[in-house]
């Protein structure tokens, strides 16, 4: 991991105001979906029995900073992306290459993401729980997991931001989509020779 964590940071300080602008929007966002959601912020769409203990707030924020940060991660720097390398080949398997590290990093954000939403919200006003256990089940079994699930949550959404980061430094090409994705890379005895 921190191998990976000086070109994360590296790749970050290359970012432009296009990449940290949809940060600081899918943060917001993830925010203020949890929050509602969770009761974090006081609304009267949902409501929440047991009020937030003081690891809530932390999770919560850290959570929606990560996510933010993630989603940002899959914007080109300019519109269109990078163009793409002139042999079909090289093509081909920069993208097999991006397109596999791309779907491991936002599987890992969005469970880390799902996991910070069962971590921080009511443990007797989750459905999932209140079937599983019962409500004093909830409270007995479910409470007390909820800030492992806290560090779960943050441990996951950090490793996928850190992963793509790293990713972007190690690979800096932003394909345009669906571009070269199910093109076959052939054998290297059928690869053409003399380019």
């Amino acid at each position: 991991m921190t191998q990976r964590l000086r070109p994360a940071v590296q790749a970050l300080r290359l970012w432009g105001p296009r990449q940290w602008g949809v940060a600081v929007l899918a943060g917001l966002a993830t925010a203020l979906v949890l929050g509602l959601a969770t009761v974090l912020i006081p609304n009267s769409i949902f409501s929440r029995e047991i009020p937030p203990v003081w690891w809530n707030y932390p999770v919560w924020a850290a959570t929606s900073a990560l996510t933010g940060v993630l989603v940002a991660s899959y914007v080109s720097p300019v519109a269109g992306g990078t163009p793409l390398p002139d042999d079909d080949v090289a093509a081909a398997t920069v993208a097999r290459a991006v397109g596999s590290g791309t779907r491991r990093s936002a599987r890992l954000g969005a469970v880390g993401t799902f996991a910070a939403w069962f971590a921080v919200g009511c443990p007797v006003c989750n459905k999932l729980a209140l079937l599983a256990l019962g409500s004093a089940g909830a409270l007995t079994w479910f409470a007390p997991v909820q800030p492992w699930l806290g560090v779960l949550a943050l441990a996951l959404s950090a490793f996928a931001v850190v992963h793509r980061l790293a990713g972007q430094m190690a690979c800096p090409v932003n394909l345009p989509a669906g571009t070269a994705e199910n093109t076959v890379v052939p054998d290297v005895a059928e690869a053409p020779r003399g380019r």
